[in-house]
């Protein structure tokens, strides 16, 4: 009795060491395929190979070997000695789908087409529900360039299991008409196999985005006129990566209506980030119209938040008309979040101000009250007061800046009391509000108006205010006529003072870039009066005369004229050394050389 539970116990003692030792050489052999694929890495091919060679001697199905000599030994010139190994593998696993895959490839590789086809359909017998003979068949052919016998081979699969499998190699279809450039074909696949599979269009609209100009036209026809709503899908996307937005919602919207609600909010969150991404402004239209539709098949809050930002990608494409109904549903909507109506009511005011419909935008504003956060209603009274400034109603401008202390509100009493010719009170206004009021921009057009009103030295200007009103109404040619004028008044004086500013913002406005010919014929005139004012030392043209002349030099180079627009640089540089300019007009000088051909 003692010796069978002694032999017992020796015999479980046994079978857990051996079980121990299984356990062991396992990592023990991954370590060892790793070092192998170090080595293939490397380019030792054949130290890989011997590795790989050792690991199959102890276990013939291990498939890391198998694959790692179906790498390593191509380059060798041995690959013959690898279909006896993948057959060893069979004999031990008849069924392994990866064994009789790299059986086919062997085969095809060796050029052994004869045996290939006889492999595959062995595979086929054993599996003929599965799409890997039929893939690993074609693709064996179509890398030897038989791509008519590799089609062939495909569609007789999709027969075969078509049945069954709705979409079945299709994707294998649609890359080998991509490698035989029959694009047509790729798209009309690609659309099955996105109708079988709906995850695989992004993968589709990324292959067939590359189409060369001249067949896109046929491609999208194939899948326009395809009966599936998916295929249609990916036609519209394509339509979009080829910057026609337009057309491409036209497609869309049929075919994301005939899909169920999940399906359908995702096709079109897509399609509006897709659109999005264009960034043009019809781009951004198109995906303000696919979130408004995406708004009617979500539940709320996630409708009004769709509503709103549908809103804004209008706001932002310019079309204010179309963004004012969808702003308008959303706040009237009592079932909409508090925070969705408060951002819809906003937004509404910045439409209205956008559409110049300011006394609208003034009731709704105070409509809002509390139910937007005090900054932005704010941001929104000072975007009204700009709006004020530019209509030329300074009186409401002014009124509506009551009880505003913010440096913002203060910067915009500088420009009011500017336009109304009150040069000291803008002054002073401008100095209050300091270099952080507003954007960047508004604190350099702040220090050029104060530079301007120094160098006229007056507290009163009426005419000088009306120039600049109009110049921010964007009237500029009436601007620089008004400017000329009130130069003509400072010089009549007798003192000159800040003539020469005014000719020179005058001419910068003309010259401005879009300028037509005669407004730049008028920039040379207003340009060559302040170097001749400059030239002859009057009153304060110190910095101007150098600024004009560099101006005057680069609209010559605009007009093509860089021999006289090298002369007007050389002598600036040669007359003002000390002026700010003269780093400017180094560079410009170096351009103009440039740009005179050789004799």
């Amino acid at each position: 009795m003692r010796h069978s539970i002694r032999a017992v116990r020796g015999g479980r003692f046994v079978l857990a060491a051996l079980a121990l030792c299984v356990l062991l050489t396992r990592p023990v052999r991954a370590q060892v395929i790793g070092e192998a694929v170090e080595l293939e890495r490397t380019g030792r091919h054949d130290r890989a190979a011997v590795v790989y060679l050792a690991v199959l001697r102890g276990e013939p199905t291990n498939l890391a070997a198998l694959l790692g000599l179906e790498r390593v030994l191509p380059p060798l010139g041995r690959l013959p000695e690898l279909l006896p190994l993948v057959r060893r593998a069979l004999a031990r696993d008849s069924t392994n789908r990866a064994f009789r895959a790299l059986e086919v490839r062997t085969l095809a590789t060796l050029n052994e087409p004869d045996s290939a086809e006889d492999a595959a359909r062995r595979w086929i017998a054993l599996a003929p529900g599965d799409e890997g003979p039929y893939r690993e068949w074609a693709l064996a052919l179509a890398d030897a360039r038989r791509f008519d016998e590799a089609r062939a081979v495909l569609v007789a699969g999709q027969r075969a299991l078509g049945g069954s499998r709705a979409g079945a190699l299709a994707v294998e279809l649609a890359d080998l008409a991509a490698r035989r450039g029959d694009w047509e074909d790729a798209a009309r696949q690609w659309g099955r196999a996105a109708t079988a599979a709906p995850d695989q269009l992004p993968s589709a609209a990324a292959q067939l985005a590359d189409v060369a100009p001249g067949q896109r036209d046929r491609v999208t026809r194939a899948l326009v006129e395809d009966p599936s709503p998916v295929a249609r899908r990916l036609g519209a996307e394509l339509l979009l990566a080829w910057g026609d937005p337009a057309r491409a919602w036209a497609v869309f919207e049929p075919a994301v209506t005939a899909a169920g609600s999940p399906q359908a909010a995702f096709a079109l969150r897509r399609f509006a980030d897709l659109a999005g991404a264009r960034g043009t402004p019809e781009g951004r239209r198109v995906r303000a119209l696919a979130l408004a539709r995406l708004a009617d098949v979500v539940p709320q809050p996630v409708a009004a938040r769709a509503r709103a930002d549908a809103a804004h990608a209008l706001l932002d494409a310019g079309d204010f008309a179309a963004a004012r109904p969808v702003l308008e549903r959303l706040a009237a909507d009592s079932t909409a979040p508090a925070d969705a109506q408060a951002l819809a009511n906003t937004a509404l005011v910045e439409a209205l101000i956008r559409q110049d419909d300011l006394d609208a935008a003034t009731a709704r504003l105070a409509a809002v009250g509390d139910r937007a956060p005090a900054d932005d209603r704010a941001a929104l009274g000072r975007a009204l007061v700009r709006a004020r400034i530019r209509r030329g109603e300074l009186a409401r401008a002014d009124s509506a800046l009551a009880g505003d202390s913010s440096v913002d509100a203060t910067a915009l009493r500088g420009w009011v009391a500017l336009y109304r010719g009150d040069l000291k009170a803008g002054a002073d206004q401008f100095r209050a509000a300091g270099p952080y009021a507003g954007e960047r921009r508004d604190a350099v057009e702040r220090t050029t108006m104060l530079a301007l009103m120094q160098q006229v030295r007056r507290d009163r200007f009426p005419e000088l205010g009306d120039a600049l009103l109009t110049l921010a109404r964007g009237d500029s040619t009436r601007a620089v006529q008004a400017l000329r004028l009130a130069a003509v008044e400072l010089q009549t004086e007798g003192r000159g003072g800040g003539a020469a500013e005014l000719l020179l913002l005058a001419g910068r406005i003309a010259a401005r870039p879009g300028a037509g010919p005669e407004e730049q014929r008028t920039a040379a005139t207003l340009f060559a009066e302040v170097v001749r004012i400059g030239g002859g030392g009057g009153e304060g043209t110190g910095a101007a005369a150098p600024a004009a002349e560099l101006e005057w030099a680069r609209l010559l180079l605009r007009q093509l004229q860089a021999l006289e627009a090298v002369r007007h640089l050389e002598h600036l540089i040669l007359s003002y050394p000390e002026s700010a300019v003269v780093p400017e007009a180094r560079r410009e000088l170096e351009r103009a050389k440039g740009a005179i051909p050789e004799s």
